[in-house]
């Protein structure tokens, strides 16, 4: 968001995409710079259901977004506060500012139940298959 307007999307792609890199946040941030025709998204705002990863915050830092607000905290792999805090590491180049817990028992739940249904998709399809290959 920039401006109270979207300038990005996304939502993770990886395994679609043969490509490590297409988390959500990396999406976003790549359509973002294709719209202003500029890697630095100065004074945007990053909106993301789960907490970075420790590549998408450094993406964040890189392309210099003014903040991010997320709502499910990532103890195993979170990169803006909860493993670690890239986003605000003095080191850094730049800081961001980080607003979390944004309806964060809502994002944590759309997010378990979403891994539930692809966990009940995928034990479906493997039904599927193995009655197909018994039929032949």
């Amino acid at each position: 968001m920039l401006d109270n307007q979207v300038i990005g999307e996304g939502w993770n792609r990886p395994i679609g995409r043969h490509d490590p890199t297409a988390h959500a946040e990396i999406m976003a941030l790549r359509q973002g710079g294709a719209v202003l025709q500029n890697y630095r998204l100065l004074n945007a705002t990053l909106y993301v259901t789960l907490e970075p990863c420790v590549m998408c915050a450094g993406a964040m830092v890189h392309s210099r977004i003014r903040r991010l607000v997320y709502g499910a905290s990532d103890e195993k792999t979170g990169a803006a506060g909860s493993l670690v805090d890239i986003l605000r590491h003095p080191g850094m180049n730049h800081q961001v500012e980080i607003t979390a817990g944004v309806l964060a028992e809502e994002c944590a739940a759309t997010l378990s139940n979403f891994f539930r249904l692809r966990r009940e998709q995928k034990k479906a399809l493997k039904l599927a298959q193995r009655a197909a290959g018994a039929a032949d």
